[in-house]
């Protein structure tokens, strides 16, 4: 029997999911709804969303409407009568109308193992918190936030090179293939659905502006974390001359002196990057992107900007 779908999502991340239902001979892709085209980029044209760019490629019928609550969005569902639909970093709540609008329901891939990390930042929250693992969860949505009956979950180490680009690139993986999975089961089987436990419920909302700010009177280690959860997009940011500078990459220095010195100084500079103190240890500079230029190497950075002594980014 083949199961037909209906396709949420916007984020590159939704890509992978949308790619492995496409490619089962036993799933059919009947809609795909994500966001219009926005303005992006040097001059800001407008450009289509990753899914858009996806259902193009792939020739499956494609709605770019501003949500599903109501409207053409929802009038296009509605048209389209799939069995289910399968929601992907999608970022907005659906009304209970779209929820059960199919005979399947609607199911959501979320990049944690939830209860924990309910929200719109699981993989940066991941990060942050300096866990060791996390995972992918397929849910049967209802109207709350991550809340749903869980229906399969797979594990996945964070390694320690990773950043929110990577991670992030591999649990979308891992979800395509996990997702597929319980969709094949859907038509002939009772999928058997655990309750989350509310004792494990930690929040991942999504981050904002102030957060993206690195604070060096805080630990070495708790900045790396932070800066590996906001690359490659949009950067943790700090700033050098009244000027912001992108972190993109750093690492926990163990070389710094015994007595550093005020938090946001620059100690050193060399072919390895950039010696900052911090309110514990020595943080170092490995890639950054200053105004207006583009990534590159910190020690490079370093060579162009000319360090006077006791100079500081904050």
């Amino acid at each position: 029997m083949t199961l037909s779908v209906a396709f949420l999502g916007n984020d590159p991340w939704s890509v992978a999911s949308l790619e492995a239902i496409a490619g089962d001979p036993d799933l059919d892709v009947d809609l795909v709804v994500t966001n219009p085209p926005m303005p992006a980029g040097r001059g800001s044209p407008l450009r289509p969303t990753a899914v858009a760019d996806a259902a193009t490629r792939l020739g499956l019928p494609l709605m770019e409407a501003d949500g599903v609550r109501a409207g053409a969005g929802l009038d296009a569902l509605h048209d389209a009568e799939p069995d289910v639909v399968v929601v992907v970093a999608y970022g907005e709540l659906l009304t209970r109308e779209v929820l059960e609008l199919a005979p399947h329901g609607a199911l959501n891939v979320h990049f944690s193992l939830l209860p924990r990390w309910r929200g719109a930042a699981p993989v940066q929250h991941a990060l942050i918190a300096g866990d060791e693992r996390t995972g992918v969860t397929i849910m049967r949505m209802d109207e709350g936030l991550d809340t749903g009956p869980i229906l399969n979950q797979l594990e996945a180490d964070i390694r320690p090179e990773d950043d929110a680009g990577t991670l992030g690139a591999r649990l979308a993986h891992l979800g395509g293939m996990l997702l597929v999975g319980v969709l094949r089961r859907l038509p002939e089987e009772h999928l058997p659905a655990r309750v989350q436990d509310e004792r494990g419920v930690t929040w991942a909302p999504r981050i904002g502006p102030d957060e993206r700010r690195l604070d060096w009177t805080a630990a070495a280690d708790e900045l790396v974390r932070r800066v590996r959860a906001l690359a490659p997009q949009p950067g943790a940011v700090t700033s050098f001359r009244a000027e912001t500078l992108k972190v993109l990459s750093a690492g926990v220095a163990h070389d710094l002196r015994p007595a550093p010195g005020t938090p946001g100084t620059i100690e050193a500079a060399d072919d390895r990057g950039v010696l900052v103190a911090t309110g514990s240890g020595g943080l170092r500079l490995v890639e950054v992107a200053p105004a207006g230029r583009k990534r590159m190497r910190a020690a490079d950075w370093a060579r162009g900007a000319r360090f006077s002594p006791g100079e500081s980014l904050g």
